[in-house]
């Protein structure tokens, strides 16, 4: 289930249903404890980072076993989350999901993804098509991601860069930079996001030419806009075009 970005405004009703239902949470440490203040009886069993296979098996394991289990993810868990993972253990190990025929019942609760949390706080920077990047290379071949960046710059995208940087891993994002560089000028508006919602929430409005001037780690979001973005105030807007289509006075007259 998806708890969204952090803050208890932001987790849905039928998060908080799923959580109160359940007889064991778990899920990654930190996550867990966002929502324990929410909790009552629920067993909880939380793990560190790199876990998610352990995460996966336990839940997995105690759900056959009885359990009604919540497997909690941050933001969507079907984006960057749990949800892809459980579905491929479900399949390697032949776990049968038709409720009908004996199988486990499995729900995907939504929730509000960290990309639409960042992009509330810098105003409508994503009104016009977007891509969603990962910069960590734990899992995807740097290679492939430096190939759909520079696509995606190419392609005119707004992007979205997840886990951008890590004590690990702190020349990525400068490499990312470049390449955005080779389609966009140094001007282009980009937004620095961290702990969206949550406690010590940053929100950073800056350019291509001087992102990397700002504090950036693994709980920042960083949305580059596209050729058109434009910033009005504190705010980043990403037009759609309806201004191109409409005549605003003419509209405002008639």
């Amino acid at each position: 289930m998806s708890l969204g970005p952090g803050s208890a405004d932001h987790l849905t009703p039928a998060a908080k249903q799923a959580l109160d239902d359940s007889d064991v949470v778990v899920g990654y440490r930190t996550y867990v404890d966002l929502v324990r203040p929410l909790l009552s009886e629920q067993e909880v069993v939380a793990t560190g980072m790199r876990q998610e296979l352990d995460r996966v098996y336990l839940a997995l394991d105690r759900a056959l076993g009885g359990d009604n289990v919540s497997l909690v993810s941050s933001g969507d868990a079907g984006i960057y989350g749990m949800a892809g993972l459980v579905l491929e253990v479900c399949r390697a190990k032949s776990i049968s999901l038709s409720p009908e025929l004996g199988g486990l019942q499995i729900t995907f609760v939504p929730g509000v993804p960290a990309f639409a949390a960042a992009g509330s706080l810098l105003g409508a920077p994503l009104m016009h098509d977007f891509a969603a990047i990962s910069l960590s290379d734990l899992l995807t071949p740097w290679e492939i991601i430096e190939k759909r960046v520079r696509l995606a710059a190419e392609g005119d995208f707004v992007i979205n860069l997840y886990n951008p940087k890590s004590k690990r891993r702190h020349w990525q994002i400068g490499k990312v930079r470049e390449i955005i560089l080779e389609s966009r000028n140094g001007t282009t508006p980009v937004g620095i996001v961290s702990k969206a919602t949550r406690e010590g929430q940053q929100v950073t409005l800056t350019d291509l030419d001087n992102m990397l001037s700002y504090p950036i780690d693994m709980q920042t979001v960083i949305i580059v806009g596209n050729s058109r973005t434009f910033r009005h105030g504190t705010f980043l807007v990403t037009p759609r075009g309806y201004l191109d289509k409409y005549d605003v006075e003419e509209s405002q007259n008639s």
